[in-house]
């Protein structure tokens, strides 16, 4: 199968056939494959942002977020979303992802009607969709075009 669209061993529509839990390495490869998916007039604009796997958000985020269980935050985006963005802004730190392996594989599991490649370019899609300052209808339009 040649698609243009595959990232490493991960294509659109594969499924992982091992038994054991995602690694963050494989959460970050099934999350950069949805990255190079994303249409060419986003990634031309998506500049440095960076994007990181931990197996929870720490408790100074969930505080801030108001969220009580750790399980209940798969992803975060950190900066400023362009539409926001002034001069004022420069020589800040570049804008992240961060998504969270544990909480999306427990979802994953809830879920059970998807891959867990879907799942993560879910998340990713959703967080990177704020870093352009998308509405959750703009949201949903983008992952159409990522998944």
């Amino acid at each position: 199968m040649d698609d243009k669209r595959a990232v490493g061993p991960y294509r659109f529509g594969m499924t992982r056939t091992i038994g054991l839990a995602a690694t963050p390495a494989e959460i970050e490869t099934m999350a950069l494959a949805a990255l190079a998916r994303l249409p060419a007039e986003f990634l031309a604009h998506l500049g440095d942002v960076v994007v990181q796997v931990e197996d929870f958000a720490d408790d100074e985020l969930l505080a801030e977020l108001e969220i009580e269980s750790a399980y209940d935050l798969t992803g975060v985006y950190e900066g400023i979303a362009l539409t926001q963005r002034s001069i004022e802004h420069s020589g800040t730190m570049p804008d992240r992802v961060r998504l969270f392996r544990l909480p999306i594989l427990l979802e994953w599991c809830e879920r059970g009607d998807e891959t867990l490649e879907h799942l993560v370019a879910h998340v990713l899609v959703h967080e990177i969709g704020h870093h352009f300052g998308l509405s959750d209808d703009d949201m949903h339009a983008l992952e159409e075009a990522v998944l």
